[in-house]
């Protein structure tokens, strides 16, 4: 269900139920939040590959992700609020299904 601003929630699918929720414009960029949540690694290959169901509110669709997160300097233009390391996400779409209930 799109809200008035554009943006739609997705609801995290875990193992005791859908807690989190983020949103987005699109599926991606709501998996990209979620994915920053990960347990960062030092480097974008030692990243361990976590699968991150989110159920579109509204819908009967699950979208299905790949997501990774790791540890950089932030970049030397950075502002000041920033802190000095920074947690990197990056997520690849697995596929969608559909809920049966």
């Amino acid at each position: 269900m799109v809200r008035e601003d554009g943006k739609r929630n997705f609801a995290l699918r875990e193992e005791d139920g859908e807690d989190s929720v983020f949103s987005g414009n699109t599926p991606r960029q709501a998996a990209l939040k979620a994915a920053r949540r990960l347990e960062p690694a030092d480097s974008e290959d030692d990243a361990d590959r976590v699968p991150i169901e989110l159920r579109e509110k509204g819908t009967d669709k699950v979208h299905i992700y790949e997501g990774w997160a790791w540890e950089e300097e932030a970049p030397e233009n950075k502002p000041d609020w920033m802190p000095e390391v920074i947690t990197e996400a990056n997520v690849s779409k697995q596929g969608i299904e559909h809920l049966d209930e």
